[in-house]
């Protein structure tokens, strides 16, 4: 039975998250709201900053607006799945093999501090102007960052842990697997939002490059030609592609967590 006492806990609980939730969405419509407003009442330079029913009207009447954003979160998801295996792999062959992590990681390091953007000629010439290269961008962004916070997660594990693994006659790769993995695997998933806003920098980046379809073509398209409506469309559908994918990642890790 629970106690009155903790109904009431978990019933201020849920007030607060509803709370939270409902004050979100206010400022959300607040902000749109007013943004509408002050555009017709040319407050607002309508121009420069478009408005939300200007928005609308773009996204409904751009041709082919549904495959340039399936072709931006293909682009992403391939990115991101590959970005975290890659990650994985890896991450624990540097756990493995404590010699080869230290000589690799200045290289991690001033690889991940590189901006990618300055190596997008050098990607295009090897592997050409099309979607390989607008994954592979994308893949030198996230996959470095998880290699390195994968790394920092199995090395921080609880060394006494490891002491029990050992005295029980356990090798290395009972440690990797009994310990490491389990102790490190809610950082794991939690590393993986950060990795698919990482995979959406890299899309992005290449698609200014050298794509002709996806969000990112949109944007670049409608800034060559001074369409800001076309622009402003263009993020705001990558803010709710973004939304999309964070909620649906929070979702999975909340489950696996459980």
């Amino acid at each position: 039975m629970i106690s009155d006492e903790r109904k009431i806990y978990l019933k201020n609980i849920k007030k607060d998250k509803l709370f939270i939730t409902i004050s979100r969405i206010m400022i959300l419509v607040i902000f749109l709201f007013l943004w509408e407003v002050l555009s017709k009442l040319k407050v607002i330079d309508t121009f420069m900053f478009s408005s939300p029913s200007k928005i609308i009207n773009t996204i409904i009447n751009t041709d082919n607006i549904l495959l340039h954003v399936l072709t931006t979160l293909k682009e992403i998801i391939i990115s991101f799945i590959l970005g975290n295996i890659i990650g994985f792999i890896i991450s624990s062959i540097l756990w493995f093999n404590k010699k080869l992590s230290l000589i690799l990681d200045p290289y991690l390091t001033t690889i991940n501090s590189l901006p990618k953007v300055a190596l997008g000629p050098l990607i295009i010439i090897l592997v050409g102007a099309n979607e390989n290269s607008i994954i592979i961008m994308a893949l030198l962004i996230s996959s470095i960052i998880s290699i390195l916070n994968m790394v920092s997660y199995f090395n921080s594990t609880d060394p006494n842990m490891i002491k029990i693994i050992k005295t029980m006659g356990g090798t290395k790769k009972d440690i990797f697997f009994r310990v490491v993995l389990p102790s490190n695997l809610n950082f794991i998933i939690d590393s993986f939002k950060v990795n698919i806003s990482m995979c959406f920098v890299g899309v992005i980046m290449g698609e200014f490059l050298v794509s002709k379809q996806g969000i990112g073509y949109l944007i670049n398209y409608g800034s060559q030609i001074f369409n800001m409506n076309l622009v402003l469309t263009g993020i705001t559908l990558l803010i709710l592609l973004t939304i999309i994918l964070y909620l649906l990642m929070e979702l999975i890790s909340n489950k696996i967590k459980r």
